[in-house]
């Protein structure tokens, strides 16, 4: 009885993949706005009826991974090296996702992310909406109440450095001057916690 439901699921998987990687190829080559729901449903010989079991909108084809993302912020958070501070594990997770610089389809489609107004938009909300998971896994590991002020402040402007880290000729420079300012309001608003300043926070 397990086998159909799984196979059932590697099929929606790769037809998943193949409308986001279909997707993808044809915003980078012809321009996001150029580019119809039905173009990338044929592209990858599905349906648009199908498309849209798969992806709630346009938008959304361009943003394929929110779950994994998600799932990554928190594990920084709660998967922490001995020692580390909330504000450094993030800081360094925010940066190990610099690493997608690396593709070289990243640089155009973050142009392309940027210069559309509309996925632009979206892509902020979208990622802030993973705040809430953050503030609650800051929040059960300090062991602070639910709905604590300080946890979903952090949540909230941790994320919000992203834009700043990306737009940054040097991203572990703005990373560190962005939470360096967190790192110091953290600690004094939770003095139990160490600050675990870095050389570059010391100085």
């Amino acid at each position: 009885m397990t086998e159909p439901t799984g196979r059932r699921e590697r099929k929606k998987a790769r037809t998943r993949k193949s409308l986001a990687d279909a997707a993808l190829e044809l915003f980078l080559d012809r321009g996001y706005d150029q580019v119809s729901v039905k173009d990338v449903a044929d592209a990858a010989d599905v349906s648009v009826t199908t498309l849209f079991k798969h992806f709630p909108s346009k938008e959304a084809l361009v943003f394929d991974e929110e779950d994994d993302i998600e799932a990554g912020l928190v594990a920084a958070v709660r998967e922490r090296a001995p020692g580390q501070s909330i504000p450094q594990a993030l800081r360094e997770h925010l940066l190990r996702t610099q690493d997608l610089a690396k593709d070289p389809r990243y640089a155009p489609f973050l142009r392309m992310v940027e210069g559309t107004p509309t996925l632009r938009d979206y892509s902020h909300r979208m990622w802030m909406r993973h705040e809430t998971a953050v503030a609650q896994a800051i929040a059960e590991e300090t062991g602070a109440p639910e709905g604590d002020v300080t946890c979903a402040a952090l949540a909230r402007f941790a994320l919000e450095t992203r834009g700043l880290i990306q737009r940054h000729t040097d991203p572990r420079r703005a990373a560190e001057a962005a939470f360096a300012l967190l790192e110091r309001g953290w600690a004094a608003t939770h003095p139990g916690q160490r600050p675990g300043l870095t050389g570059t926070d010391q100085g």
